[in-house]
This record gives C-alpha cells, sequence and structure tokens, in this order.
C-alpha cells in the first residue's frame, strides 16, 4: 500500500454502512483511496499498512474503529466517521451522528491528540470491562453479524445483560481483587465521558473521565438485586456510581484486575480471555493519537 496519501477505510457490515453513504461520504472526503474489510482484524492491517499516510479515515461502528486504533501510527490523523449503531467514540469527540455531516466536519476540523487505554495488550479508546459487561459484548458476538443488518445493536446488548442479571438474580460476587484497592464483583474502566450509549441516552458511568487525564475505574465491591439498578440508576443520571462509598474507584494511569476463575474482558467490541487482566493508560505518556473532534 505504499504511495498513499489519504486512506478510507469501510467496514461493509456495520449496521449504519450502505453503498449509498460510502459514495457520499467518500465524495465529502474528497480524494482518497477505499479500502472494504473483508475479516475481523482486517481494519487493523489495513490502518498498520498505511503508516506514514496523511490521513486514515474509518466508516464503521466501534469495533471498526477499535481495529483501527490497535494499527495506526501515533503521527497518523485518523477520522472517525460513524456507521455503527452507537458509535460512541466519535459522539464523544463531539463528531455529528450523521455519516456525511461528520466527514464535513472532519475535513474543515483541526485535529486534537488523545490519550488511549490498554487491556491485556490491546489499545482501546473509550471502554473497556471485566465481568458482567464483557460477558454480556461475548454473548453479542457470539450472535454474528450479516452484511444486511451488521452487529447485532444495543437493544440486544440491554436484552443479554437483562440476562445475565436473571440468571444470577441480580447478585454477583466479589470475585475480582483489584490491586491495591480491594475485593469487587466486576470492573469498568472509562477513558472518557460518557462510557457509553443506549440509543441517545449517555451511560455516565464516570462523569470525570477525560481522554487527557488517563482512565477512571468503576468496580462495585458486590453486586444485589438492590445494588446493581442503583448503579444503572447513577449512570443514567450522571451521578458517578463510584463516588458512592459501596463501590471502589479511582482516576489514574494504571489499574490492574486479578482473578479466579478466569474473567471475561472486553475492550470497546473486542473480548478476550486470561487468569490476570490488566487496564492501563497513560496520560500525555504511554499512547497518543492523532484525531479529528470538535
Amino acid at each position: 500500500m505504499l504511495g498513499i496519501m489519504r486512506l478510507l477505510i469501510v467496514n461493509p457490515f456495520a449496521s449504519g454502512v450502505t453503498e449509498g453513504l460510502v459514495g457520499r461520504v467518500r465524495e465529502a472526503l474528497g480524494d482518497v483511496e477505499l479500502e472494504h474489510t473483508e475479516h475481523p482484524g482486517h481494519a487493523t492491517e489495513l490502518a498498520r499498512e498505511a503508516a506514514g499516510a496523511e490521513a486514515v479515515y474509518v466508516f464503521s461502528g466501534d469495533g471498526g474503529f477499535n481495529e483501527v486504533l490497535n494499527g495506526i501510527g501515533s503521527d497518523t490523523p485518523v477520522g472517525l466517521i460513524p456507521g455503527g449503531g452507537a458509535n460512541v467514540l466519535p459522539r464523544a469527540l463531539g463528531l455529528p451522528r450523521d455519516p456525511v455531516e461528520a466527514a464535513e466536519r472532519i475535513v474543515s476540523g483541526e485535529t486534537r491528540r488523545i490519550t488511549l487505554g490498554k487491556v491485556n495488550g490491546r489499545r482501546f479508546g473509550f471502554a473497556a470491562g471485566v465481568g458482567i459487561d464483557a460477558e454480556a459484548v461475548r454473548r453479542l458476538d457470539l450472535r454474528g453479524r450479516t452484511a444486511e443488518h451488521g452487529r447485532a445493536g444495543n437493544l440486544l446488548f440491554v436484552w443479554e445483560i437483562a440476562r445475565l442479571l436473571a440468571e444470577r438474580r441480580g447478585r454477583f460476587d466479589p470475585s475480582l481483587e483489584i490491586l491495591g484497592r480491594g475485593r469487587a464483583a466486576f470492573a469498568l474502566v472509562a477513558n472518557c465521558d460518557p462510557y457509553t450509549y443506549a440509543g441517545p441516552v449517555p451511560v455516565r458511568i464516570a462523569p470525570d473521565a477525560r481522554f487527557e487525564l488517563g482512565i477512571d475505574l468503576v468496580a462495585p465491591r458486590a453486586g444485589s438485586p438492590v445494588a446493581v439498578p442503583r448503579l444503572l440508576g447513577d449512570a443514567r443520571r450522571g451521578r458517578g456510581p463510584f463516588r458512592r462509598s459501596r463501590s471502589r474507584g479511582c482516576s489514574a494511569t494504571r489499574c490492574s484486575v486479578a482473578a479466579s476463575p478466569r474473567p471475561e474482558t472486553s475492550s470497546t467490541g473486542t473480548t478476550s480471555t486470561g487468569s490476570r487482566s490488566s487496564a492501563t493508560g497513560r496520560c500525555r505518556s504511554r499512547w497518543m493519537v492523532r484525531t479529528w473532534a470538535t
């Protein structure tokens, strides 16, 4: 892929991507080369091969954005064009939800540097989880995706969370060890606010999280039929669950989580397993990427 100046990576399986929109986005961006992803991990490969490009644009959902962030160089600007269901990262950066408007804003705007987190060796842009969040993502991934409808969306994610709560009758034992902090039922790591979106509604797990300030950890000490709905209500209202004494929380450049048996872990669209999980983010020193924002 030598000689590429500006590259547009498109995930044709993303739920908001159509052939017609690809043409309009490409027209808004101007003179760009076009590449479609063909398999999981392909966007990472394409971004890595585009080293030295003037810019890389990604028309996809959060999973595709995450793949590109794991292949892009720190000096190559990356433009995130919303083509999925939640599109958390471009929305958190202040970009329009309409892909053509986002592309136009990117072309006329300026870049900024943001920090990225890292979990089990993989970078993430806005969030990672260990426990219930990651298990719901794993179940969602098992549903697969189609060219017509893409990956299962937000409503099915909420459904999987509800199933998990029902299966455990709303109870989650403190099976994780937040090193240096104590036991917890599950862990959520935020690199920005909001943590995610439920349709148009922002889910504000860590309201003080910012791209420039490292990562924020939210780790409830235990889950119960009363505590879990309260945490969800706090997130909906933006009250910050970790401010309550029943949750462990911190803002830091590194946090480590250990568990036995192995926990499920996720980082914005990917899943992995391990007997020890570590989520890291370094403000101004660990890993930064240039992107467009408003």
